[in-house]
């Protein structure tokens, strides 16, 4: 992915500053950074939930700004998953309906042996038959994850995903989400936890709207002195304006 984004304008407020960034395929990169510095506002542009007001997003080779809502709808419909906080799962469908729902939606069918090995592997198979309502937060994440899985997205967005999760449900979660750039597919993944970012292959820190650095994964002491860094450079940039 490659996305280049000029400015993004909330009411009189530019939420994000001249970001040129580009995002290896098949890799896991984190986005990190202070509250407010801009890393979900980056995510839902990236994902075109949110419009960026100038610039250009490239994802598999097309501009997605470009394209028409109807068009872009379609496009994540075939080619993205997410993944959030608030598991976004259909309250009046079965755990395996919920993870089948995405395919129908776009005109395909999941084969029932796939969902069946996403509940599996991620632990939940014994919950298929059950509505969200009967499931714990860790479970139902869970099941937003194996709703990724068994659809097979080419590029996945996860916002916060562990953010409200315990640190067992967390790490599973984290294990899947680490697991599949091996079978092809791009995660961009915000998040304010340092270990979590740490199982990136890069990771973005943001600060007061731009990209304050981009540094390797695999240190999550790093990740932190990064953050903090971009927190004190925000800081000292408010008490000089």
């Amino acid at each position: 992915m490659d996305f280049r984004i000029p400015g993004r304008r909330r009411e009189t407020t530019r939420v994000l500053h001249d970001i040129d960034l580009d995002v290896p395929e098949a890799r896991l990169t984190a986005i990190v950074g202070p509250s407010g510095s801009g890393k979900s506002t980056l995510l839902l542009c990236t994902a075109g939930l949110e419009r960026a007001t100038a610039g250009s997003i490239e994802i598999l080779g097309t501009d997605v700004l470009s394209l028409t809502p109807r068009k872009q709808a379609a496009f994540r419909s075939e080619n993205i998953g997410f993944i959030f906080q608030e598991y976004n799962l259909v309250s009046s469908l079965t755990v395996e309906d919920n993870i089948a729902l995405p395919a129908r939606l776009a005109g395909h069918r999941v084969p029932k042996s796939r969902v069946s090995d996403a509940m599996s592997r991620l632990g939940i198979a014994q919950h298929a038959r059950r509505r969200p309502d009967r499931l714990s937060g860790g479970e139902r994440q869970r099941v937003a994850v194996a709703r990724v899985v068994a659809n097979q997205p080419r590029v996945v967005f996860a916002d916060e995903p562990t953010g409200a999760l315990d640190l067992k449900s967390g790490h599973v979660v984290l294990d899947w989400l680490q697991a599949l750039p091996a079978q092809g597919t791009t995660v961009l993944m915000v998040t304010h936890d340092p270990h979590a970012a740490a199982r990136a292959d890069q990771v973005v820190v943001m600060g007061s709207g731009r990209v304050h650095a981009i540094i390797p994964g695999g240190d999550s002491h790093a990740v932190s002195d990064a953050v903090l860094s971009a927190q004190s450079e925000d800081e000292a940039a408010e008490e000089a304006s």
